[in-house]
């Protein structure tokens, strides 16, 4: 079978995915965060009305960066050391590790003054008193990004990150096999009907139907959400609702032209069907772009994902975002770097050497991103979507609701009762577990 040999080939390049692509959001939970030590050391805001922050006398830093993004942050520690003064020392480290690190090392003086973590963490980090809000410069951070990237680097409605990047997913397609962008889902299905062929191993579509970040449009366009009042009510769950019965019906019925078991659905064996000519369509993130590009060529298109039952579709984003550790020696140092480093210029190199999307909002509307056929479409798909919820019952969403999702997808259960038991098991998890 064509299949397993796919498979084959996919685990012999086997890549540790992460949502945040990464460095991004993931769908499996982090480590627990520990509490901070009595002891900690605690600094003071500069005065809101400071004319100028200036870093203390004799300021050096100590930067986490992962090792696919340090070309960008290389060339940010290059000008902003030649603009301040102030040396800055790159430490490579994966930002899904970098929480746990700061809650060892922080409290001691050893962890970095400014680091990156997927924003669904924040929550955590900030009831260990791990992060410093972003206080100096919270006005202009505000107006100068979009409105998802505040949420999303914003716990308790304070704002502490310094937003640099934002991650959603969308359509690519292979121009070839596809003609046009389907704009619903209902076309994807009367192309699938022709087009998919399970025995040579051809499909239509494919995203992982298990995982809640990618599946978020199939719960949410129609009304369902994750917590309430933009993800801060987790005693709001519209895991369940009838908006996301109704959006679940389209994604019950795609397991038509879609005949794979969930499990069976993981990026290689996407990435290696969609580079062969096999996968018309993939719904994935920025992190598959380059390579795309490569293989694929001019035949490479982009889109929105198709709207389910007549709505737009509202995917979920990460938001990625600088964050000044609590107990760092320079905090006024390490903001001023955080803000310089995430400005609409960098914003840009940042795209340029990475291919990343742009939160801050005349970078977006440059034409550097507008002409950009790729990026702009990232873009739109941004601005139709969500943040993850950035409280510590988040940790707690992932399994069951991926469970439920597997159920409906692999045995065609019930689309209500499943989500039900979803909800229930996860009430059960923040009533407990939520630490």
């Amino acid at each position: 079978m064509k299949m397993k040999k796919v498979m084959t080939l996919a685990a012999a390049f086997t890549m540790a995915f992460s949502i945040t692509a990464c460095g991004g959001n993931t769908a499996a939970p982090a480590p627990e965060t520990p509490a901070p030590a009595e002891n900690t050391p605690k600094t003071e805001a500069p005065p809101a009305n400071s004319p100028e922050l200036a870093p203390e006398e004799g300021a050096k830093l100590v930067v986490w960066e992962s090792k696919d993004e340090r070309a960008y942050t290389d060339e940010v520690i290059k000008a902003f050391t030649e603009k301040y003064g102030v040396e800055v020392t790159l430490e490579e480290l994966a930002p899904t590790d970098q929480l746990t690190k700061l809650a060892q090392d922080g409290p001691s003086g050893l962890a970095a003054d400014v680091v990156i973590f997927p924003h669904d963490q924040l929550g955590r980090a900030v009831s260990s008193n791990l992060v410093l809000p972003n206080d100096y410069f919270d006005v202009e951070t505000r107006e100068a990004n979009s409105e998802a990237a505040i949420q999303g680097a914003s716990f308790d409605g304070v704002l502490y990150g310094y937003p640099r990047a934002a991650e959603t997913y969308l359509m690519y397609y292979n121009k070839d096999l596809v003609q046009e962008a389907p704009a619903s889902f209902e076309d994807v299905i009367e192309f699938g009907k022709s087009f998919t062929d399970n025995t040579k191993n051809k499909y239509a579509i494919m995203w992982e139907t298990g995982n809640l970040y990618f599946t978020y449009p199939f719960l949410a366009s129609n009304g369902g959400y994750i917590f309430g009042s933009n993800g801060t009510d987790v005693n709001d769950i519209g895991i369940n609702n009838e908006g996301a019965v109704k959006s679940m019906e389209v994604y019950q019925s795609l397991n038509e032209i879609l005949p794979v078991k969930a499990g069976d659905i993981t990026p290689d064996i996407k990435r290696a069907l969609f580079n062969e000519g096999d996968l018309a369509i993939d719904i994935n993130g920025p992190w598959e772009l380059a390579g795309y590009k490569a293989a694929l060529g001019d035949k490479l298109g982009v889109a929105p994902i198709p709207t389910i039952a007549g709505q737009p579709a509202v995917s979920l984003s990460g938001i990625k975002a600088w964050y000044v550790n609590a107990n760092s020696q320079y905090p006024n140092a390490a903001r001023l770097f955080a803000n310089f480093a995430t400005n609409e210029e960098n914003q840009l190199k940042l795209s340029e050497l990475v291919g990343s999307v742009p939160t801050n909002k005349a970078a977006q509307e440059s034409d550097q991103i507008k002409n950009d056929p790729y990026l702009s479409a990232f873009t739109e798909q941004f601005n139709s979507s969500v943040p993850m919820p950035s409280v510590p019952e988040m940790n707690n969403v992932w399994s069951p609701v991926g469970a439920a999702l597997t159920e409906i997808w692999d045995n065609n259960k019930d689309i209500k009762a499943s989500l039900d038991n979803a909800v229930n098991q996860l009430k059960e998890l923040n009533s407990g577990a939520a630490k």
